[in-house]
């Protein structure tokens, strides 16, 4: 006799710094019979992914080009500059933009931050990546600003961070396929959203019972009493009010 097939898995693309392990972890507890399963992306090729149907949804950093795509808003992450240990800017805990004048700012190809005016003094070229970008602020070539969990992901000893009040924020985003929006999907939007097993809207999720009237719920009173031995107090034809015990 064979045994079913196991159900396709459902395909979560990320990209560098988003971190879904919690998101993962509350989906294997609600579906542990479907395999989720992580596909790392660049945040350039990941609306791209999520259009060729190479992934069901995808944490993405916004803007992207979100043509075919929904897309719902997450949060927000830091800005904050790395720069060498021994930097002048490690005596604060917080600098702004104008605090990096003089400074050569590093501006990688794969920047993640969507920047009105770059501060700071342009490098003479621009690194191809943010890893590339890391090993020329440790080699005193220059500074990085970039979102808080990317300065992390490329963590190291001889360098630091800190944040930059005044550069723009890195929205992080779910996204998925326009005409793909499936049960699987819509289950994950609530999970992402924080809402609970039983407050799932997907699709599967059963409707909320229809509240009750209000002489439904003295009909239910009644009866409960009723059924507790708790008979109603018998009223005279009369006045209405309740008839008076004869003494024993």
């Amino acid at each position: 006799m064979t045994e079913p097939d196991a159900p396709t898995p459902f395909r979560l693309a990320y990209v560098p710094g988003v971190t879904p392990s919690k998101w993962v972890r509350i989906w294997g507890e609600r579906h542990p019979d479907v395999r989720l399963e992580l596909v790392v992306t660049t945040a350039a090729d990941a609306p791209t992914l999520l259009r060729d149907g190479l992934a069901d949804a995808g944490l993405v950093r916004l803007p992207i080009d979100s043509g075919g795509l929904s897309v719902i808003a997450l949060y927000e992450e830091t800005p904050v500059v790395v720069v060498p240990k021994d930097h002048v800017v490690t005596a604060a805990d917080a600098v702004s933009t104008a605090d990096l004048e003089g400074e050569i700012v590093l501006h990688p190809l794969d920047d993640a931050l969507d920047w009105q005016s770059l501060p700071g003094t342009p490098a003479a070229q621009r690194p191809a990546t943010t890893a590339d970008a890391i090993e020329l602020v440790a080699a005193g070539i220059g500074v990085l600003v970039l979102p808080q969990s990317l300065a992390r992901l490329h963590h190291r000893k001889d360098l630091t961070y800190r944040t930059v009040t005044d550069a723009p924020e890195s929205p992080v985003a779910l996204a998925w396929p326009q005409d793909a929006t499936t049960d699987r999907v819509e289950e994950f939007v609530g999970i992402v959203r924080g809402r609970s097993v039983n407050s799932s809207r997907g699709r599967d999720a059963q409707e909320p019972a229809p509240k009750r009237t209000a002489s439904q719920k003295a009909a239910a009173k009644q009866a409960a009493r009723v059924k507790a031995g708790k008979n109603p107090t018998p009223r005279n034809t009369k006045g209405g009010k309740p008839a008076k015990r004869g003494r024993r």
